[in-house]
């Protein structure tokens, strides 16, 4: 099939407004590139954040405009005449986090802190919102099984950095133990089952919306508390014979439930800033983080966590709960994701 000179993409023109549909030229690979036909794209609420009119200036030296969309997964397409092992027709799933696969933490594992992350598709590059994209190297890419793509994307994100917040706690939750995950949305649905899948801990879901949190129990929790409210850290706290959970994961991030979540920590335990939503920790520090404890944050995840994800999909271990939309419904998509009136992840399918 000859592919179109141009296709329709949505774009992010000005920050702090809404995508723009826009016509833009189809992009072609050379040398190592792979270009990749778009079966469905995830949307994340760090596009809203992109969009929200607080957000005037670019981070990181982004260049506008640029297409949105960075959970994505489809079908290559074409291949630069240095790429092998990958074949058009195949299905693949594209890493979330850029990456250089050359520097210091790209060569140790932990390529989610390449310096060359901050940028990457969707968040400063062109992304998945179209019905191609280009990527420069096949790095990203791993090759999709039994998955469909059309509604694979939402592991790239929030189901790789989910597991990347189980990696870095996993060692604390042996026999006994407590994990709590603040947020049962669409990241925080995917840890619920992570935790359930690879530790024996016992696992708490917290969030304001009554269907998550029936949906976290399907999930696999053990527990629900209907929060954040000012009793939510004693609630969680009581669910544990007063000693506090062993890690708690925030998937939120406003200031209550950065508050909460560290005062129902026990001694020793960790807790994990995941969630972008601009809290602070507006009280005296000493008496509220845990002691002898960790609180650690980070940003995307790895290559590995994300192999790890369709593994795990793969064998049927893990649900992916998704409602795709049509391409000209992307509008309405961000709008119920901004709402919270989705229960799992919000997929775009291009136009065929």
């Amino acid at each position: 099939m000859t592919l179109p000179r141009t296709m329709m993409a949505w774009q992010l023109v000005r920050f702090g407004e809404p995508a723009q549909l826009r016509e833009v030229p189809v992009p072609r690979p050379q040398g190592s590139g792979v270009l990749v036909r778009v079966a469905g794209n995830g949307l994340c609420h760090s596009d809203v954040g992109m969009m929200d009119p607080r957000m005037s200036a670019p981070p990181f030296g982004w260049q506008l405009p640029f297409t949105l969309g960075h959970e994505i997964a489809g079908w290559v397409e074409e291949t630069g005449p240095d790429v092998a092992g990958f074949s058009p027709g195949q299905p693949v799933i594209l890493v979330a986090t850029h990456s250089d696969g050359t520097c210091a933490y790209c060569r140790s594992g932990r390529d989610n802190n390449c310096e060359a992350a901050s940028s990457g598709r969707g968040y400063g590059r062109d992304g998945g919102l179209a019905p191609y994209v280009l990527i420069d190297t096949a790095r990203p890419l791993i090759r999709l099984k039994t998955l469909d793509p059309r509604t694979a994307g939402p592991l790239a994100d929030a189901g790789a950095t989910s597991m990347h917040a189980l990696e870095r706690v996993r060692a604390r939750l042996g026999e006994g133990s407590t994990a709590v995950v603040i947020g049962a949305g669409g990241l925080g649905s995917f840890a619920v089952q992570l935790l359930r899948q690879l530790t024996p801990a016992r696992v708490i879901a917290v969030d304001i919306n009554p269907t998550r949190l029936d949906y976290a129990r399907r999930l696999g929790a053990h527990e629900t508390v209907a929060g954040v409210r000012p009793s939510t850290a004693a609630d969680l706290r009581a669910l544990t014979g007063g000693a506090g959970a062993d890690v708690v994961l925030d998937f939120v991030g406003i200031d209550d439930t950065i508050e909460s979540g560290l005062a129902s920590l026990r001694r020793t335990g960790a807790y994990g800033l995941i969630g972008a939503g601009m809290g602070r920790l507006n009280r005296p520090w000493f008496h509220l983080l845990p002691r002898d404890g960790e609180v650690f944050s980070f940003t995307g995840s790895t290559i590995a966590d994300l192999e790890q994800v369709v593994a795990l999909a793969e064998a049927g271990r893990l649900v992916n709960e998704t409602e795709t939309f049509a391409f000209s419904a992307v509008p309405e998509a961000y709008r119920r994701l901004d709402r919270g009136e989705l229960l799992g992840r919000a997929v775009v399918v291009p136009d065929s």
